[in-house]
């Protein structure tokens, strides 16, 4: 299997303490997050862009200021005829 380009956009819920502090430490690193989530696709090695919404949301909740997440993935040239093919999953944190 050969990897392929996805394109992910990725909407958090977070809580409302960093819009009303101004503070880094209240809100989610943004850079650490997207690494977390590149890392976690290359590792699970996804078939199925479903899949790679369904990893890409655990690695977001792993960060316990994500309340809920929602991920669009989007795969350019998977279906002949189409531009691309994508999926999205949206879960709340339990």
């Amino acid at each position: 299997m050969r990897a392929q380009r996805l394109v992910l956009a990725v909407r958090l819920e977070i809580s409302d303490k960093a819009a009303e502090s101004d503070e880094l430490a209240d809100t989610v690193d943004y850079a650490a997050l997207a690494a977390r989530i590149r890392a976690a696709l290359v590792a699970a090695r996804c078939r199925m862009i479903e899949r790679a919404a369904s990893v890409a949301i655990d690695a977001c909740l792993e960060d316990p200021k994500v309340l809920s997440v929602r991920v669009k993935v989007v795969k350019a040239g998977a279906v002949p005829g189409l531009g691309s093919a994508s999926a999205t999953l949206e879960r709340t944190r339990r």
